[in-house]
């Protein structure tokens, strides 16, 4: 019965994850900080083609689930991936025929 309970809580954990980055732009934003491993959210919004209103929307969601981590440096703020596993997501999902 304990093996349920954690295999639940584990697909729970996945779906909550899979939700979080689960949109073009969040997709995009892993890319691109996948290759630079920290940008600024200027950098970002300018890469992405997306008012740096919304990149920061999408950059707040996924720090506060825990994808993302940001640092401070005067008025920049650098954020880069915290939960590195999402990049494996992102890698099969790129390779799969859809």
């Amino acid at each position: 019965m304990m093996l349920l309970i954690e295999e639940q809580e584990k697909l729970e954990k996945v779906a909550f994850i899979l939700k979080t980055i689960g949109h073009p732009v969040r997709l995009k934003i892993l890319s691109l900080l996948s290759e630079n491993q920290q940008m600024s959210v200027n950098e970002i919004s300018e890469r992405c083609e997306v008012e740096q209103s919304l990149i920061s929307h999408h950059l707040t969601n996924m720090k506060l689930k825990g994808v993302l981590q940001s640092e401070r440096d005067g008025k920049s703020i650098f954020y880069s991936i915290k939960l590195m596993e999402v990049l494996n997501v992102v890698e099969c999902m790129s390779k799969c025929r859809i």
